[in-house]
């Protein structure tokens, strides 16, 4: 079987068992740009919790947050962890935004793909899962975000040598899947929900697994 046929059996597989995910939770692109950088090292909770911070203080837009001072900015992201660091890396990345977009979020996600992911890497502190995150969840572009529950999962089913890299196992997917942003959107879920759930780094679940003799 080829790489295609087994990644889209595992595909369908996973959406039998998980169903629709509708995945990145968040109000407006803004919400989930931040969120991206905020879920750095973290779960999904302690970002939820500081998320709800920013919308309580009025500063979930991008004019809002690039008027913090680094201090307060620090200081509602706090439930998030690192917050010093990530309200160093968020102010990078509103100041690229402001400076080369002149602070229209519209025209950075109108920009072609490579341009944007381009863009977004230049900020220090945002590696290439962030800004794929935010390519794929805020902009809807056609890219496969890859991150350690992808590598682990597919590297138990023989998929994912131990010493690929992110974007040699990004091209893996890109090779093999149509162009999709919905479908990259929804795999990409289900192999999170899939990583959590069952194929954790120690004492996985295999027995009932979606993938099981995948």
């Amino acid at each position: 079987m080829s790489t295609s046929q087994r990644l889209n059996e595992l595909y369908e597989r996973l959406l039998e068992a998980y169903g629709p995910l509708n995945w990145w939770p968040g109000d407006s692109p803004f919400e989930v740009m931040v969120g991206a950088v905020l879920t750095q090292n973290t779960n999904w909770g302690n970002v939820e919790k500081a998320i709800a911070n920013l919308k309580e203080a009025g500063a979930l837009s991008l004019a809002a947050m690039s008027r913090l001072e680094p201090a307060r900015l620090a200081g509602l992201i706090r439930p998030a962890g690192y917050y010093n660091l990530k309200a160093k890396r968020l102010a990078n990345l509103l100041a690229m935004i402001n400076q080369r977009y002149e602070g229209d979020l519209e025209w950075l996600f109108a920009s072609p793909l490579e341009e944007m992911r381009r863009a977004l890497m230049e900020v220090k502190g945002v590696g290439p899962e962030t800004a794929d995150s935010i390519c794929l969840y805020a902009a809807d572009k056609p890219v496969f975000v890859i991150d350690a529950y992808t590598f682990r999962i597919l590297g138990r089913h023989g998929l994912a040598e131990e010493d690929m890299g992110y974007f040699e196992l990004q091209e893996l997917f890109m090779d093999a899947l149509p162009h999709d942003p919905a479908m990259f959107n929804q795999f990409h879920a289900m192999l999170v929900h899939l990583g959590k759930d069952r194929c954790k780094k120690s004492n996985p679940r295999c027995e009932g697994c979606p993938a099981q003799d995948w």
